[in-house]
Order: C-alpha cells, then structure tokens, then sequence
C-alpha cells in the first residue's frame, strides 16, 4: 500500500519537497497537539523509526517535524541520542512564566481596544465551552481548551508576532504542568477567564490586566516538582490519529 507522502506520484518518482513539508506540518502538528494536551509528557523519547511507523511517513519526514518542534523550545535533540520531550528545569519555568505575564499583559491591553461584540460573543462561548469540558470530565478537551483561550485573546489582539510568541509559550507552559503540576489538574480554569472576558467587555484595562496577572502568578505558585516521569507509549499515544 503506498505511503501517504507517495499518493499520486508513479513508482519511479520521489515525493516532491512539497509533498514532504505537507507531511511533516501534519506530523509537526500531530506532535505539538499531543504535548499541549499534556499528553506527551517532559523528558519522552521521540524515536525516528517509531514515529514512521505510526504515522506511515519517511524518517526525513519525521526528522523535518522534529527540528521544526526543537526551534519551538519543546523538543531537544541531543546528539548520538535522538529527540525528547523538552523538560524544562525550575528557572526555566519561572522564566517562561514571566515570559507570558509581558506578553499576556500586552494582549489583554489590546484586547480591551480591539475586542468587538463578535469577538466577545466568542469568547463567552469559549468559556462555556470550557466549563461544559470540566464539568463533563473530559480532562484532555478542558487542558486544550484553557491554552486555546490564551490563543484566541491573542488573535483578536491583532498582532502577529504576540500570538506566535505566546503559542510558544503555551506549549512550553503545557510542558512544566507536566513536569511540575498536579496531574489531576489543568493549568487554567474557567473562573479567571470569565473574569478577564467579562473586563474586556466593560473596557476596563485595569481590571482586565490585574485578573490575568492574579491568574498566571496562580497556576505558577501552583506547581509542584515531580520526582518521576513515567515512560510513555507513542503507540499508545498517537492510537486514535487518523492518516491523511
């Protein structure tokens, strides 16, 4: 059965480059959902030939996913080892958190000028959405969408560069609440993001600072260090994708 990066291409031809990048954006993408969903944990090794298997792809793919992943802070190649799960230490995690409090402060600040009822309609729901997650117990649905919400505050921001910087952070947040948080836990929860949205809405940049800074220094005075990681399965990990 020919591989998915070999579909309309004869037997004789090599995938094209662009054929490749598609396959490894949809690896990349893959792999990133899987660690901010907390479901790829710090310090899990990323084996080349494992990836292959489960996603159906050329190593080069998986490599091209890999490094693209290790730009992002959140994969580390280490040499004659192969790719892991980046495990971020104690400064590094307060730094990342400090990180996000001047870029979320920024976001908020726009938000409050930039936010229209549309915008605040979606917000409202993302909230509800959020809560029906939690109150449902789906944990991986509430972890993704409490980082979403960050993400849309960004987007309706309307600068470029503070949504990329933050989807970064996000992800790299997602890897200290495995290493440091409570398992039973998220990083958010929906109290402070109703809060926020609703001193957006009242255009209120004080309150709608002041609540996401109390928010952040929260869920960071919430971790805990976790003595042992626990070996993951990518088989297992990845059992519900579907190839494209």
């Amino acid at each position: 059965m020919a591989n998915r990066t070999d579909i309309a291409l004869d037997s004789c031809q090599k995938p094209s480059k662009a054929a490749n990048q598609d396959a490894g954006d949809w690896v990349y993408k893959q792999i990133f959902d899987a660690i901010l969903e907390q479901r790829l944990t710090p310090g899990t090794k990323l084996g080349e030939e494992s990836l292959s298997e489960i996603f159906d792809v050329s190593r080069p793919v998986v490599r091209w996913a890999l490094t693209k992943l290790a730009h992002e802070n959140v994969v580390e190649i280490k040499p004659h080892r192969g790719a892991f799960i980046a495990s971020p230490t104690v400064e590094q995690a307060h730094q990342v958190f400090e990180a996000r409090c001047v870029v979320e402060e920024a976001v908020v600040r726009s938000c409050v000028k930039a936010a229209s009822q549309a915008d605040l309609t979606e917000l409202r729901r993302h909230v509800e959405t959020e809560k029906e997650s939690s109150s449902k117990g789906q944990r991986v649905r509430w972890i993704r969408l409490s980082g979403d919400f960050h993400l849309v505050l960004a987007r309706i921001a309307g600068n470029d560069v503070l949504q990329h910087f933050l989807r970064d952070l996000v992800a790299q947040t997602s890897l200290i609440i495995g290493l440091y948080g409570n398992a039973s836990n998220s990083i958010c929860c929906d109290g402070p993001h109703e809060q926020i949205v609703e001193a957006i809405a009242a255009g209120s940049v004080s309150d709608a600072v002041r609540i996401m800074m109390e928010h952040l220094h929260e869920c960071e005075s919430a971790l805990h260090i976790q003595e042992e990681q626990v070996e993951k399965d990518l088989k297992a990990i990845f059992s519900d994708v579907r190839r494209i």
